[in-house]
């Protein structure tokens, strides 16, 4: 848990809370906080199964996975290529495209270049194609004039993608079965503070949507779980536009370390499927393996 990337604070909650979780479940945890001294922990743990609780680079981009296969150490989630692949969101939609899955132009633009110009028309969204968790997210509007300034912390090459309005919705894969569908509700859109912060969003689960639209979502999340190669536990994030009924329904992006926080997503569907926290993360263990 916890690592080197932006989303070090949240990947530290979800450790913590797993780590109480399989406690209860009568599991031996050892809490490792993932620096480059990481090998050498691990070597000198010597480990029967590592549980990744790591989010964004290094943990979720197959960086870590790299490390456990080469050590031979039984983990959880994806592997190297299903994480490496789902952690690069236009290399993900050409795979969505590739299974018939329905996505949102996007282009790969220089940071500079978005800031001189509008590289497609708006509405568009600006984000980094390799982080999560909301990272460095830029909304621009129909009647913006003027290009979005992004901050110098946005990477060198970012995505820019068409603004798919509507609802929130999202669905967990956990092995060869969708869970359910969540509608996240919030003022204004499912930015960083809506997702970790209590009170920051709504989360109606299971989600008070038409069947076509609810039974599509299950189905759409596990087609992107085994498009992608992901094992383990993934989380597949939608829009829908109502006015538009199934045509408006698009994918946006498949976690494959879903957050494993108190207010997080998947948890909460597990919870509806009837599994206990520690249950859920309990089968992720028993899960576990090398060569994912």
């Amino acid at each position: 848990m916890g690592g080197p990337s932006a989303e070090r604070e949240v990947s530290l909650s979800s450790g913590r809370a797993c780590a109480a979780a399989l406690r209860g479940e009568g599991y031996e945890v050892v809490e490792v906080d993932a620096g480059r001294d990481l090998p050498a922990r691990l070597s000198e743990l010597s480990p029967d199964v590592a549980f990744n609780a790591l989010h964004g680079r290094w943990g979720e981009d197959g960086c870590v996975q790299g490390i456990l296969e080469w050590m031979r150490i039984p983990y959880t989630h994806s592997g190297v290529l299903a994480s490496a692949l789902a952690m690069d969101k236009q290399k993900t939609k050409a795979a969505f495209r590739a299974a018939g899955l329905p996505v949102v132009e996007s282009v790969l633009a220089a940071r500079d270049e978005v800031r001189a110009r509008h590289v497609m028309a708006p509405p568009y969204v600006v984000k980094p194609n390799n982080e999560g968790s909301s990272v460095g997210i830029y909304i621009v509007d129909a009647q913006a004039n003027t290009p979005p300034q992004l901050d110098d912390t946005m990477p060198d090459v970012v995505m820019v993608e068409t603004y798919a309005p509507g609802r929130e919705l999202t669905t967990t894969v956990m092995g060869d079965r969708a869970l359910t569908v969540t509608d996240i509700i919030t003022e204004g859109w499912y930015d960083y503070h809506a997702k970790y912060a209590e009170g920051g969003s709504r989360h109606e689960v299971p989600a008070d949507i038409p069947s076509e639209i609810f039974d599509a979502c299950m189905d759409y999340a596990l087609r992107a779980h085994r498009a992608l190669g992901c094992r383990g536990v993934s989380r597949t994030d939608f829009r829908w536009d109502e006015a538009r009924g199934l045509d408006g329904l698009i994918l946006l992006e498949t976690n494959t370390q879903p957050g494993m926080t108190a207010t997080s997503l998947s948890p909460e569907q597990a919870q509806v499927a009837g599994m206990s926290f520690g249950q859920f993360c309990a089968w992720m263990v028993e899960d576990a393996s090398c060569d994912r």
